[in-house]
């Protein structure tokens, strides 16, 4: 959910001011671009636009010409390829760039009316509340004589919204795979009207990090990580470093004392934490917790010497450490450098690769693609015709 907290501000600073936007959303992307289907940008009628939803090869264009596009205030799908060449003239199938990218980019276009609630916009204001996932079905594409519209949704648990009732309950099954298998997807659904293609969106909330340790090098690891839109919590046995003022930009400082048991499981679980008290006490205090919790990363500071010493002494007290696989000694990849700011990045960097399932090597190095791929393929569905 990288920017969707400015995203969301802009839009509600627009509609208290009375101001209609247009939020541009790529749905689907093939072959090479720099932004995934659930890139977002808003465009506001004056002033500059919030997001992006490419490399900086599309913004100037969607915002020139996003207001008369959606002028009937229907949602349309812009198509962008970014090849070399494009065989096609016709100016609605494709703009081309000439950037030699060899990728298509589709980017649907809607206006936010001030007193016409945006579902999209509600299910993105809901994630980021409640720190839950989501997942949301968005018709991209009709065949001319179809039930639905380019701009349609279905959202789990929500009323029903299409005219289509069979395909709604298709949809909705897809939505709870959706959600199951964390991960966005295509599917086209036929019926004797023609064909219906829909974007899944699987819509997480934004990356939690918990940091043990509110020294001077936790500082830089807390603007960076805000920086990425993360929600960060720093805690610390010391009232005297876990102030507020020290951390503006944390969602949470947490003064925690060492004797009484402080209850992480919610705090922590999925998340990815740092342990770098410089305290030997207060780290095997905290290690050893989180050793039997359910963090998707923990990250150690300190020699690995120090690190071994540590779970030692924790496995005399604790026996079975059921989070040791994920537990990184020491923390962060080798990029060099000692400077504070030098060892938040490599930190964050490593939790970025751990929590995205990659080994954080160079790209040159590696063989596969870079993003996934599964975007890239429709899955045909058949469906009964609708009921007039």
């Amino acid at each position: 959910m990288s920017g969707v907290n400015d995203l969301l501000q802009a839009i509600e600073t627009a509609a208290g001011q009375g101001e209609e936007t247009i939020l541009a959303t790529v749905v689907k992307v093939e072959g090479s671009a720099y932004r995934r289907p659930g890139a977002r940008m808003l465009i506001p009628l004056h002033g500059r636009t919030i997001g992006t939803v490419s490399g900086g090869c599309l913004e100037q264009d969607l915002a020139k010409k996003a207001w008369w596009l959606t002028d009937t205030g229907e949602p349309v799908v812009r198509r962008y390829s970014t090849g070399a060449t494009e065989d096609e003239d016709d100016e609605q199938s494709a703009l081309t760039f000439g950037l030699g990218c060899n990728g298509t980019v589709f980017v649907m276009l809607e206006r936010l009316r001030v007193k016409t609630p945006s579902a999209a916009v509600e299910l993105l204001r809901q994630v980021r509340d409640r720190q839950q996932p989501a997942a949301m079905a968005t018709i991209i594409a009709t065949s001319r004589n179809a039930l639905v519209r380019v701009g349609d949704r279905v959202i789990s648990n929500a009323a029903a919204s299409l005219r289509h009732p069979v395909l709604e309950q298709a949809i909705h099954n897809d939505l709870h795979k959706t959600l199951s298998e964390k991960k966005s997807s295509l599917r086209l659904y036929t019926d004797a009207r023609g064909e219906v293609e829909v974007f899944f969106e699987y819509i997480a909330p934004p990356p939690r990090l918990v940091i043990f340790g509110a020294g001077h090098d936790a500082q830089p690891l807390v603007r960076m990580a805000k920086l990425l839109n993360w929600h960060v919590s720093v805690i610390d046995s010391r009232s005297h470093f876990a102030r507020p003022e020290r951390f503006p930009q944390a969602d949470a400082v947490i003064v925690a004392n060492l004797g009484p048991p402080f209850v992480l499981g919610p705090l922590i679980e999925g998340a990815a934490v740092a342990v770098m008290t410089h305290s030997y006490r207060q780290d095997r205090h905290w290690l050893g917790q989180l050793l039997q919790d359910a963090p998707a990363y923990i990250g150690q500071l300190g020699p690995r010497e120090r690190t071994e010493r540590l779970l030692t002494d924790i496995h005399q007290h604790i026996p079975v450490l059921n989070a040791l696989q994920q537990l990184h000694y020491p923390m962060g990849l080798d990029l060099g450098g000692d400077a504070p700011e030098s060892v938040a990045l490599s930190i964050l960097a490593e939790m970025m690769a751990a929590l995205n399932q990659r080994n954080g090597g160079m790209l040159k190095h590696r063989s596969k693609p870079i993003h996934q791929v599964d975007l890239l393929v429709c899955e045909k569905f058949e469906v009964a015709a609708a009921v007039n």
